[in-house]
């Protein structure tokens, strides 16, 4: 059985970067394959605030987010591979702590499956 460390140990290896930022944009946490993917902006980027990173309009999404505790989910691609950005509040005590953002490679024509009917 493995101990806790951090709180994020379960989150270590997942094979999908995962970023969390406090209610300032700070990040507090990155996983390896999030250090891994934005290594191009340093080596250590926990205590970096990401409005560094983000232009303008997408600064402005992330104070929104942060103020009314919404979420924002998108694909993009880039050097042929398709991602799936989640970005999402994560709560403390009731109130929003800041943000978590899940960045997952998914397939170029991943099928959509309707379970209403």
């Amino acid at each position: 059985m493995s101990t806790v460390k951090n709180g994020y140990e379960w989150a270590k290896e997942l094979p999908y970067a995962v970023t969390v930022c406090d209610t300032e944009g700070i990040i507090i946490y990155m996983n390896d394959n999030a250090t891994n993917t934005f290594a191009k902006y340093g080596d250590n980027l926990i205590g970096r605030s990401l409005y560094e990173f983000h232009a303008e309009r997408s600064s402005a999404m992330i104070r929104q987010m942060l103020a009314e505790g919404s979420s924002n989910s998108y694909t993009i691609g880039k050097a042929g591979v398709k991602k799936l950005i989640h970005q999402s509040p994560w709560y403390h005590n009731g109130e929003v702590a800041g943000l978590v953002e899940l960045s997952i490679v998914i397939p170029q024509d991943m099928p959509h499956i309707n379970r209403e009917a």
